[in-house]
């Protein structure tokens, strides 16, 4: 399984189809630092809900490289449909892991977070929060990509509008108002989560969502995998 998520990350890169998302973020996170600054929770809470619809984009790209015919015969050299579809899943957390080291480091070089001042929580809080933000949402980034892919959707333009609605609904879901926010990831309630002091109940109460909607829809994308294996 290992082999095969070394061959789908060296696809990826070698194909160049890594190059679009990784300059989409450049892009998205450059623009967003230099409107101004901000305590680092703060600005990384925002980078980690815009970094999450390019993340699960990049999954989506990187589950779409292989064609149907490679892709049964990696199912037969991983030795089943459930190692290949995991290493799928490990293939696009890995790397989705550039991206979140690029949101946490571009900050300090174009000058996006400021020191903190007199009341504000200590930079380490800020930092330690931005790292659990952007590390949570890459998990259900990669279960939304997974769920657009072309293995699971057929056609491009279903991929992309599961792709979409996915995004849409993470935003639109994630405002306060909204009565069943848990339906979509928690991305507006990580960004929140970051804002001041680190609050432990809010904190894990928000992992936990994560990993639990996580779950349920990489279940979902396994069982489509699995039906048409």
């Amino acid at each position: 399984m290992t082999a095969l998520v070394r061959m789908r990350l060296a696809g990826f890169v070698h194909t160049g189809r890594a190059v679009a998302p990784l300059l989409a973020a450049l892009v998205v996170l450059s623009i967003l630092y230099g409107g101004g600054q901000a305590q680092a929770g703060e600005a990384y809470g925002v980078s980690a809900a815009v970094l999450f619809v390019v993340l699960a984009w990049q999954s989506k790209v990187l589950l779409d490289v292989e064609p149907d015919v490679q892709r049964r015969l990696g199912r037969v050299a991983a030795g089943g449909a459930a190692r290949e579809i995991v290493a799928g899943l490990v293939a696009a957390a890995l790397a989705g892991l550039p991206l979140v080291a690029i949101a946490l480091v571009l900050p300090w070089v174009v000058g996006g977070v400021t020191t903190p001042r007199a009341g504000d929580p200590p930079l380490s809080t800020g930092i330690a929060l931005g790292v659990w933000a952007h590390l949570l949402l890459l998990l259900p980034a990669v279960a939304l990509g997974a769920l657009s892919s072309r293995a699971v959707t057929v056609q491009a333009a279903r991929g992309v509008a599961v792709l979409v609605s996915g995004a849409v609904f993470a935003v639109v879901f994630g405002l306060k108002s909204f009565p069943v926010p848990w339906l979509a990831p928690p991305v507006m309630a990580t960004a929140r989560a970051t804002v001041g002091a680190a609050h432990l109940p809010v904190i894990a109460l928000t992992t936990a969502w994560a990993l639990a909607w996580t779950a349920v829809f990489t279940g979902f994308y396994t069982r489509a995998r699995l039906d048409r294996a």
